[in-house]
């Protein structure tokens, strides 16, 4: 009978804990699978009834620095810098590495909680107390050595959502890096090409300034001579006057670019230059891929699907707030009056005992908040859905965009010409006496007015191809997310710094 209990008092408590762990195993949730945008391609002919399907990443892509895909060293040079200094860029990060710790923080959950509150005690009881005793009126010395631990088990799956929930946001966070990289990356693209395009106008104006002059010399002598007219020399010193006033104001946003691209770099705007040179750029082929490529390759897409991730692990965390929390409190160390005697063995305390807290009524709490979590769920399935959409928007216009301006640049090619001949013409009949000079000034307009616009829509097809490199996603894609576990892993030193 003796051995039967003994045995019955370390079976019972040890089929407590299998059932525990086994119950640990339990996960109160929703299963998530990641959504896909469904959509047709020019090969594939497959959806399904919601008109939504599975994204295929494939090769034909940009990769890495896609700004290298330019072949300009000095824009090579200024993204790399972008890429270490920008502070965008580094309050992204340690919004990353903060979302990283936050996963310790509830993995931390899954293990006891274990404290040590040593104390000491001096007192003294009243003599004339009604419950006197032998020690009334005498002190007493108190010295205590407890250790507390306390550990809630994960028997229905609430931490465990919980860590889950705090990876997908890190990843979150580290898709926005990635997004905050690619913006700040296009923005100096952009800028690039805008002093470039500056430059290039200025050269253009300060040609016409050179042609303007001439022909206000070429008035001027005729008019000494007395064969032109003073109104011809009037008109020529007006059009000379606007061209150098135009050229003058060039600086005034090339100056603006220019200071943009220094803060870009995370550089005082009065320390930094970039030198003048004026160019005419030819955008090269960028590599679009087929249209299932793109919910793959944007990192914008990527947070959105990660957070609706976090949203379906929340709803985990609402189902497990409908069973008992259970807590297994243990207290254990040494009491004694005298402090040499604190740690022997006859000193020893402790105390051991499971508790159990079920709430019985809140009002409906827990199930309101369950259908928020689900609502909440459902929100941002729609914003995903809504993201990729937007993505494809985004590189329809861009792709629009630069197929448009490279048909107008062609045209307008011919327009600057046309009006280089038609000044030509003007030029000779005016010094052969046919036409006033009136005919030349507005030849020289026409000239100039067409050479600015080539040059302005030669910027836009620039500014255009950025736009369509960064609706693709730039160099990204998806496989360089971090992985729940890549987040979740310990961090070292190495990883709190700034990774390009």
């Amino acid at each position: 009978m003796f051995e039967k209990t003994m045995r019955n008092r370390f079976v019972l408590p040890a089929c407590a804990v299998g059932l525990m762990g086994l119950l640990s195993g339990c996960h109160f949730g929703p299963v998530y699978s990641t959504p896909a945008p469904n959509y047709k391609e020019s090969t594939v002919n497959f959806q399904d009834a919601d008109g939504w399907k599975v994204a295929n990443p494939q090769d034909a892509m940009l990769r890495g620095n896609w700004w290298e895909i330019f072949n300009e060293p000095e824009l090579n040079a200024l993204e790399e810098t972008l890429n270490i200094d920008n502070q965008n860029i580094k309050i992204s990060f340690e919004n990353y590495m903060a979302a990283r710790a936050v996963i310790n923080e509830a993995r931390a959950q899954y293990w006891p909680n274990i404290t040590a509150a040593p104390t000491w005690n001096r007192s003294k009881a009243s003599a004339n107390s009604k419950a006197a005793s032998t020690s009334a009126g005498s002190a007493s010395t108190l010295w205590n050595a407890p250790i507390d631990v306390s550990w809630t088990p994960d028997l229905w799956g609430k931490i465990r959502n919980q860590v889950n929930q705090t990876k997908s946001v890190a990843q979150v966070s580290a898709a926005d890096l990635q997004l905050e990289k690619l913006v700040e990356q296009a923005a100096l693209a952009n800028y690039f090409f805008e002093i470039r395009g500056q430059d290039r106008l200025q050269q253009i104006l300060n040609d016409t300034v050179k042609s303007d002059q001439q022909a206000l010399d070429a008035a001027q002598g005729s008019y000494d001579v007395g064969i032109g007219t003073y109104i011809a020399v009037v008109e020529a010193k007006t059009t000379l006057a606007t061209v150098q006033s135009t050229a003058t104001n060039v600086a005034l946003l090339r100056n603006q670019y220019e200071h943009a691209i220094a803060m870009l770099l995370g550089k005082p705007a009065t320390d930094f230059s970039m030198p003048v040179r004026p160019m005419i750029y030819h955008p090269p082929p960028i590599p679009t891929g087929v249209p299932s490529q793109l919910a793959e390759r944007r990192p914008d897409v990527a947070a959105t699907e990660r957070q609706l991730a976090a949203a379906n692990a929340t709803i985990g965390i609402g189902y497990a707030a409908f069973f008992p929390n259970v807590t297994i409190s243990a207290v254990g160390g040494f009491q004694s009056a005298l402090l040499k005697h604190l740690f022997d063995l006859s000193s020893r305390i402790w105390s051991i005992g499971p508790s159990a807290s079920e709430n019985l009524f809140n009002g409906g709490l827990y199930r309101a908040q369950l259908h928020q979590y689900e609502a909440i769920y459902n929100a941002d399935l729609a914003n995903y859905r809504q993201t990729v959409l937007t993505a494809f928007q985004q590189v329809e216009d861009a792709l629009s965009n630069t197929r448009i301006y490279s048909q107008e640049i062609l045209r307008q090619q011919e327009a600057v010409k046309n009006s280089q001949e038609y000044l030509d013409l003007e030029n000779e009949r005016f010094k052969a006496g046919v036409d006033p000079f009136v005919n030349v000034t507005i030849a020289q307009n026409t000239a100039l007015s067409s050479q600015v616009t080539l040059n302005s829509v030669q910027v836009q097809q620039m500014l255009a191809t950025v736009q369509l490199i960064q609706a693709l996603g730039g160099g990204w894609d998806r496989s360089q997310l971090p992985t729940a576990d890549q987040v979740g892993a310990k961090t070292t030193n190495a990883d709190y710094t700034l990774q390009k």
